[in-house]
């Protein structure tokens, strides 16, 4: 076959429950796209692990397919790393063998030792340098239970083989075979560890979690020439030149370069992020603030509001419950019924997020009568995913003082257009989707562009972006009415 000629950028997408590697070339198109799921593991009730080298195995596959045929290496100027934020790994740094599964960002098992540090009053100091929150979903506690309980981890560290990083860090370090020990501030935003203000590994919250810094990785801006993925990757050296954390990247590509610019990624789980430029927003609403991206690739801050669980509610309709065969039937079954029934379903199968945090809420379905139907139970899931970003988004415009007339949405549940006009109504806001939703791959592959320059660097200004704009056709009235309905069955998800 014929080669497409051009200039190219490759994107690794290494998200929750696949890999994507994703070709675009000069204008921001998408010339090419392999992905592959991989396995969850779940040791535990509340755990969830994954296998890293099955991780890199993925990622060498999807970029050799994505180019198999079509592209010709020569043509790939750069890559970019984007990925699932604070999951954590331990490795070696001599040999770059994991030394336990990764513990991901969905994983409870810390929960308890972060209801120890609410409890001793680290809470305010926590928050204050690192705009973060004690929970079990942020790295911090993830190293520290790595370290006390694997003795492998414990050993490396104490002969100084130790390496802890976030998935974009243990990647950097195998594509480059060992050369590269590196992550950016966006990632680095996540672990619970790093100083937003500084923007530095803060020596306080190193001792408090017991971290020595030698373990943790260089931090660089997220546009930036992180040095060569090895021949191994497309059989050439290629400059790796952004990294960023799958939603900061998300950001970017929607093109959300200025203050109160805000985009939900619906993924598996759903993640609202709103540019707030130079200044740190302290919430009193269960957000967070955290590190994203400038148009020059350089660190600005972002409020952001994380919901556990959004698409994986859907994949438990097909996977757990078989209620579907696939995601995509969903719309079909939520548009089969005129509403739900009177159902509500509350998804909190790792507990809730923003604005609630609340580790101990389990999942919930109120209102089934005899007529409720298994369309009902699917619509009623899909609604909860809107809910659940209504609930943010509301938690966002108090917080920030905005008020949000428009939402970019990407994410792969994006193209559900059910899902995407309930939204709609029940923010009342227009949702934006762009003509490409996987706005992740494309983020950091304009972030890329952008450092490489040449012939790519146009990709930041150039292309089509709007596909469709859903606006809300419900009234205030019936608006509220259905909030009411929704917030009556978090009250009882959360009961204790």
């Amino acid at each position: 076959m014929k080669t497409q000629k051009g200039k190219y950028v490759l994107a690794l997408d290494q998200g929750t429950t696949s890999t994507r590697a994703m070709v675009f070339d000069e204008c921001g198109n998408a010339v090419s796209c392999a992905q592959r799921e991989f396995a969850q593991i779940y040791p535990r009730p509340g755990w969830v692990e994954h296998d890293p080298e099955e991780i890199v195995r993925s990622v060498y596959e999807v970029a050799a397919q994505a180019v198999a045929g079509k592209i010709d290496p020569a043509d790939i100027e750069a890559v970019g790393i984007t990925n699932q934020r604070e999951t954590v790994i331990a490795w070696d740094s001599r040999t770059g063998a994991p030394l336990y599964n990764a513990v991901v960002w969905q994983c409870r098992r810390t929960a308890s030792a972060c209801e120890e540090l609410v409890d001793a009053g680290c809470a305010p100091l926590i928050y204050e340098k690192t705009g973060l929150m004690p929970d079990a979903y942020f790295s911090a506690t993830k190293m520290q239970w790595l370290l006390e309980e694997v003795p492998a981890v414990r050993e490396a560290a104490q002969n100084k083989r130790l390496c802890l990083g976030t998935v974009d860090a243990f990647l950097l370090f195998r594509l480059s075979g060992g050369r590269i020990f590196a992550t950016d501030h966006t990632n680095a935003s996540r672990t619970m560890l790093y100083n937003i203000h500084k923007r530095a590994w803060d020596d306080d919250l190193l001792q408090m979690f017991g971290i020595p810094r030698e373990v943790l990785p260089a931090v660089h801006p997220s546009g930036h020439l992180f040095g060569n993925a090895d021949e191994r990757l497309l059989g050439r050296e290629i400059p790796v030149c952004a990294v960023a954390g799958d939603q900061q990247a998300a950001l970017f590509g929607q093109r959300c370069f200025s203050r109160g610019a805000v985009k939900c990624t619906f993924g598996t789980g759903c993640f609202l992020l709103c540019n707030t430029g130079n200044e740190s927003i302290h919430s009193r609403r269960g957000l967070i603030t955290t590190l994203a991206v400038d148009a020059d690739g350089q660190p600005c801050y972002a409020a952001e509001g994380s919901v556990f669980t959004g698409g994986a509610a859907v994949q438990w309709l097909r996977d757990g419950l078989q209620l579907i065969k696939t995601s995509a039937e969903s719309e079909a079954a939520a548009t089969a019924v005129e509403d739900c029934g009177g159902v509500f379903v509350v998804p909190a199968f790792v507990g809730l997020g923003a604005p609630y945090w609340d580790s101990d809420a389990r999942g919930t379905i109120c209102g089934i009568t005899r007529g409720t139907k298994r369309e009902h139970v699917v619509r009623a899931t899909l609604e909860s995913i809107a809910y659940q970003c209504f609930d943010v988004l509301h938690a966002m415009e108090k917080d920030t003082g905005l008020l949000f007339g428009r939402l970019a949405a990407d994410g792969g549940a994006a193209a559900n257009n059910f899902l995407m006009q309930f939204c709609a109504d029940i923010t009342g806001a227009e949702i934006v989707r762009p003509r490409i939703v996987e706005t992740t791959a494309l983020g950091v592959a304009m972030l890329a562009a952008h450092v490489r320059g040449g012939a790519t660097a146009a990709m930041l200004q150039t292309g089509a972006f709007i596909d469709t704009v859903f606006s809300p056709r419900i009234t205030a009235e019936q608006r509220e009415e259905m909030l009411f309905g929704w917030h009556t069955a978090v009250a009882r998800a959360r009961f204790k």
